[in-house]
């Protein structure tokens, strides 16, 4: 079961009308290598679009990006990315909010959150780019910083599809080109697979 998924139960869900199961978002991730969402539907990763988050509303669900510091492709050499996505993905993080879905780009991270009831968004990103800085580090031996100041938040509206989202977060690795199909890259997850289902 992917991070987050054990822990679906501990949350009220803000939008009780959005059920989804794993064959639907099997089949909506297999229909197409490119989201049909337009990319002005998300704005710009760059650092200059990066800023602290927006009032926080808990049971809202959040896309999340943060970035690299000066978009270092950091995560390019696997062992560091294998590192920074169990990092990021630790049980110990995630017992307030739910992470939905998540890619670890080379120079940056997309994760779609369901924000708890204790959590703000400042207060999650703040967990997870201290924990997986102190963890990259001492593998790589770098001591200076990880990420970026700041990230970029965009609040999920009652009317946008959430496996849509979620699709676009997972396709990103498809869409910069670094593979052909997703089930080449190993540093996503979603919620609504079954672990290691993804690993093709």
């Amino acid at each position: 079961m992917p991070v987050g998924a054990a822990s679906a139960a501990k949350h009220s869900r803000a939008f009780p009308t959005r059920t989804f199961d794993r064959a639907s978002f099997r089949t909506t991730l297999a229909a197409t290598m490119l989201s049909d969402m337009p990319a002005s539907a998300f704005p710009s990763t760059g650092s200059a679009c990066l800023r602290a988050g927006r009032r926080s509303e808990a049971g809202r669900i959040y896309l999340i990006t943060f970035a690299t510091e000066s978009r270092r492709r950091t995560f390019s050499e696997w062992e560091l990315a294998r590192i920074a996505s169990r990092s990021l993905c630790d049980p110990l993080l995630w017992h307030q909010s739910l992470l939905m879905c998540w890619v670890l780009m080379p120079d940056h991270w997309h994760g779609l959150i369901e924000l708890g009831p204790r959590d703000s968004l400042s207060m999650v990103v703040r967990r997870l780019k201290g924990t997986c800085a102190r963890a990259v580090n001492v593998a790589s031996g770098n001591r200076g910083a990880l990420w970026a100041n700041g990230f970029h938040d965009h609040a999920i509206r009652y009317d946008e599809e959430l496996v849509g989202i979620a699709r676009y977060v997972v396709l990103n690795p498809v869409r910069a080109g670094l593979v052909a199909r997703i089930g080449q890259y190993p540093f996503w997850d979603a919620m609504w697979l079954d672990q290691g289902e993804h690993r093709g």
